[in-house]
């Protein structure tokens, strides 16, 4: 302990004390009572100030509040952390690529994620972040000039112009040499870019794809950077504005790749700084389209998640046994395998769930699963399996179809022609999210989630759920669909 007297000092104190000992008894019982008189007073009058201090707080702050409002943070203070709720008023829009040529018999339709993109991109006023596993947006890799290539080129020159004035981040899978050319554009443009290496961090890939603009307004969905996504391959995702209680939330999902665009390992624990108090259990309360609606991103894998963040696995797990009714799945691969594993592994999380709650809880299943070029033959066997459990006597009801993309009118084009789509509806809740379903997409690879319950809805206004029903029940019902069937030829299909 550092002393405010030299230690010589202290010795020559001490004499003296000792010899003033007698004078030091007879003063004190002088002082004493006055002493004691002198307490009580102090006492009395620091209770008044801080009766005082305490009333003129409560008066300023009620006055602060009532005259302006909008000096509030989005995170309403002064409640528990699990009980927090967030004061904007958020609005989000579900948005569709539908590729050239596919048209529906339905009056279900959305906005393009082209129409989202620019608009995002038009709101921008300091900074774009965006998540995405590779850039290809123009046709260059095709050597083609295949037109509809026009709205990637599009959004790539109109991000490029961005990222002169503004902060853009870009954190991407670290890509082969072949896709470098767009992101070298932006670099020179502005744009600062950090490659994750998943494959040294992990064994997997960066596959989230979602956009942060203005810490406000968010896109997440399965559509790649890549002008294919935009108009020929069909995908979904949902774009939410004004939300910055929800964009905060994930922006700690992408600094965690924009951390790790930098660092040779995965911190475990991560900083708190990380940490989300939002997950599957206690979920963001918010107004979203004026609905109340509890929402929270789940995100993978595992060792990504920081304190609190539900991984993706259990979000898709817990949101299939909080089904009622029907759980309805699209998404383009689905295997109860470690698909890129060897050796080779058998991963059934995700299949023997959906079985369990088929035969213990009688719950109506719906697979949509693409069909083309690419499939893996050995997805099949298993989906045939899981159709399999169907039997209207006992009121099993497990149904799988697959979904086919006709050619592309012009000339072929690689990678196209698929429904891409990563999405889960059930009678409660909507999950979008940007993962294929096999087990090496959950343990091994980066993607994201967001999931959305407004089952408290009064408003007649579509909720979110019944907007992601009809999309799934309009491609179930569509002529792109086939039922799949011990029977079924798959090569007159795919």
């Amino acid at each position: 302990m550092k002393t405010d007297v030299p230690y010589s000092q202290l010795q020559d104190l001490d004499r003296n004390r000792r010899g003033s000992s007698r004078q030091t008894r007879l003063l004190s019982r002088c002082l004493l009572p006055l002493v004691s008189v002198l307490l009580v007073a102090l006492a009395a009058l620091s209770f008044y100030f801080l009766l005082t201090l305490t009333a003129a707080a409560t008066s300023s702050s009620s006055s602060s509040s009532s005259s302006n409002p909008d000096r509030s943070s989005p995170i309403v203070s002064g409640l528990p952390e699990k009980e927090q709720t967030c004061s904007d008023s958020c609005r989000v829009v579900l948005v569709e690529s539908i590729p050239v040529g596919v048209e529906f018999n339905s009056s279900t339709a959305h906005p393009s994620i082209f129409q989202a993109w620019m608009s995002l991109m038009s709101e921008a006023r300091s900074s774009v972040d965006i998540a995405s596993f590779y850039w290809t947006l123009t046709n260059r890799d095709t050597g083609t000039q295949e037109p509809s290539a026009v709205q990637g080129e599009t959004v790539l020159q109109t991000l490029r112009e961005l990222s002169g004035k503004l902060k853009v981040r870009i954190a991407v899978n670290a890509p082969q040499e072949k896709q470098q050319e767009d992101l070298r554009l932006l670099n020179d443009s502005g744009a600062d870019i950090r490659e994750v290496n998943m494959k040294a961090l992990t064994s997997g890939v960066l596959h989230t794809k979602f956009w942060i603009v203005d810490g406000k307004h968010i896109y997440i969905g399965s559509a790649n950077m890549d002008w294919r996504s935009l108009t020929q391959v069909k995908e979904l995702g949902a774009v939410v504005y004004n939300c910055s209680c929800l964009a905060e939330d994930l922006g700690k999902i992408f600094e965690a790749y924009w951390f790790l665009g930098a660092s040779a390992s995965i911190p475990s624990p991560w900083p708190s700084s990380f940490s989300t108090q939002f997950n599957k259990d206690t979920p963001l309360q918010l107004a979203l389209n004026d609905t109340p609606s509890s929402i929270y991103l789940s995100s993978s894998p595992p060792s990504f998640c920081a304190a609190g963040r539900t991984p993706d696995l259990q979000s898709i797990l817990s949101v299939m046994e909080d089904a009622e009714s029907f759980i309805y799945i699209a998404v383009m691969n689905y295997l109860p395998t470690m698909e890129f594993s060897k050796p080779q592994r058998y991963w059934g999380d995700i299949d023997t769930q959906l079985r369990r709650l088929a035969y213990e809880r009688r719950i109506k299943v719906r697979l949509l699963i693409s069909c083309w070029s690419n499939s893996q033959p050995v997805m099949f066997p298993f989906l045939k399996s899981l159709a399999s459990v169907h039997d209207p006597k006992s009121k099993l009801d497990v149904q799988v179809r697959l979904f086919v993309v006709p050619p592309n009118p012009g000339p072929e084009i690689k990678y196209a022609r698929v429904n891409h789509n990563k999405y889960m509806v059930t009678d409660k809740v909507a999950y979008i999210g940007t993962s294929n379903w096999s087990g090496d997409y959950f343990v091994h690879t980066a993607g994201s989630a967001l999931v959305v319950n407004q089952t408290g809805s009064q408003s007649e206004d579509p909720t979110v759920q019944s907007q992601l029903q009809a999309v799934f029940e309009r491609d179930w019902e569509s002529e792109y669909s086939t039922p799949l069937s011990q029977n079924t030829d798959l090569t007159a299909y795919c």
